[in-house]
């Protein structure tokens, strides 16, 4: 029996689930736990309930290996398993940012676009804090649905906060909060397709980023990030299990290694995300389930890794700052998250 599948029995073998539970209990793709979870039922392992809970039949039972439930484990429930937590100025800044977010422009899914909880936007703040990577620190975001430039800007400790994004709905809107608020955020609306412009090469201590999870668009996102840093800067990605499998987190370090980059952490599921929105639901890949399932309560199922690393002496990007970048927008592979497969514009 694959390692998936034994594990969504073993979950089993502790109660009832709802497919909202298992898939957030999940360790590897989607498209992998789907087919899991799809061959389960098909093989009579598991059943559903009138009320959506799943439920282990008397194969599943016989199946489960019910020993091991002896010995128990789970993640730290302080610091859900970061490593860090925060506190002092941290706490106002949570509410401070929460309150001023509240109008943000909703997801667009054709950018693939989605953000995180906003105590993970604050649990981000803690861990660059507690690596020194903040005070004083000239910060590049490629990318920020996440409104991350918000919550640096309002900590003040920052020398500089630039972002740079395809969408310019987001630019008017930091530009609006500026304004407001009085924050000293600056941004570019820039395609990481495209050249990087020559003032920012090395011009940053630090690079921020959730990039797209195709291998061009990692690779894309990486190269550009890793060209803006000085000798010796500090880089911060998410990388999901959702949509990234073992081959391309291999690939991925990879390439930061390959970019004289040395990763000093990897923090698992660091971040959460919503997947339904108004204008964007991730969650269409339900529709390939062989039983019904219920709506989405409201867990976030989707969750991304933390990678911290450091240049070691002079970034050497992958791709050239001067050249142009093809990205392919879709990983067919991979990826069963993305609304566009489950419709006719999947041109991108």
């Amino acid at each position: 029996m694959r390692k998936i599948e034994t594990q969504i029995l073993r979950a089993l073998s502790e109660s009832e689930k709802s497919f909202w539970e298992l898939l957030d209990e999940n360790r590897d793709t989607v498209k992998e736990f789907m087919a899991a979870i799809n061959n389960l039922f098909n093989n009579g392992l598991i059943n559903v309930r009138e009320n959506g809970k799943i439920y282990l039949t008397e194969e599943g039972l016989k199946r489960a290996g019910k020993g091991s439930l002896e010995f128990k484990s789970k993640v730290c429930c302080e610091c859900e398993g970061k490593r860090v937590v925060f506190d002092g100025k941290f706490r106002e800044v949570l509410e401070n940012y929460i309150q001023i977010v509240r109008d943000r422009p909703m997801p667009d899914a054709n950018f693939f676009q989605g953000y995180m909880r906003e105590q993970d936007v604050i649990y981000r703040l803690a861990l660059m804090h507690y690596y020194g990577d903040l005070d004083g620190k000239s910060f590049v975001l490629i990318g920020d649905d996440d409104l991350l430039s918000v919550a640096l800007s309002l900590t003040g400790l920052p020398s500089r906060i630039l972002v740079l994004d395809i969408d310019k709905r987001l630019g008017d809107y930091i530009e609006r909060l500026n304004g407001k608020h009085g924050l000293n955020i600056e941004f570019q609306q820039y395609d990481v397709s495209n050249p990087l412009p020559k003032e920012l090469i090395g011009a940053f201590d630090v690079f921020s980023s959730e990039p797209l999870e195709t291998l061009s668009g990692l690779k894309a996102f990486l190269s550009r990030g890793v060209a803006c840093l000085k000798n010796g800067g500090a880089g911060y990605i998410g990388l999901s299990t959702a949509e990234a499998s073992l081959r391309k987190w291999k690939a991925v370090e990879l390439m930061l290694l390959k970019m004289n980059c040395v990763i000093t952490d990897i923090i698992r599921d660091f971040s959460k995300y919503g997947t339904s929105y108004e204008t964007a639901n991730y969650e269409m890949f339900t529709i390939k389930l062989e039983f019904p399932v219920t709506k989405n309560p409201g867990i976030c199922w989707y969750k991304s890794s933390l990678f911290r690393f450091e240049a070691a002496g002079k970034p050497k990007p992958l791709i050239k700052p001067e050249r142009h970048i093809a990205i392919k927008y879709i990983d067919w592979k991979d990826d069963v998250t993305n609304p566009f497969l489950y419709t006719s514009k999947t041109q991108l």
